[in-house]
């Protein structure tokens, strides 16, 4: 489902405009967004959590050359699926 998709959906089952049915998922991705930069996790109950976690740096191969290379740290973001959402996929 593409976002256009999602916006189409929410506007019909929301009975609200594409607009603001577009205005409220870019809020809450925004929201998503801020909660993992400033408390690093979210968790929407039966939904899922997401989380920030800090990857270290590490050394890696470049597949090209084979030479090795220093890969830096970095922020990766990771989500875990709620049981409500396991369970209507299953």
């Amino acid at each position: 489902m593409s976002k256009t998709e999602l916006v189409e959906f929410v506007a019909e089952e929301a009975n609200v405009s594409k607009a603001e049915a577009g205005r409220v998922i870019d809020a809450v991705l925004a929201g998503i967004q801020k909660g993992l930069k400033k408390e690093g996790k979210v968790a929407l109950v039966g939904f899922g959590t997401f989380s920030s976690k800090k990857r270290a740096a590490r050394e890696g191969i470049n597949p090209l050359t084979k030479q090795p290379m220093k890969i830096p740290a970095k922020n990766v973001i990771s989500f875990k699926a709620g049981s409500k959402l396991k369970d209507s996929v299953n």
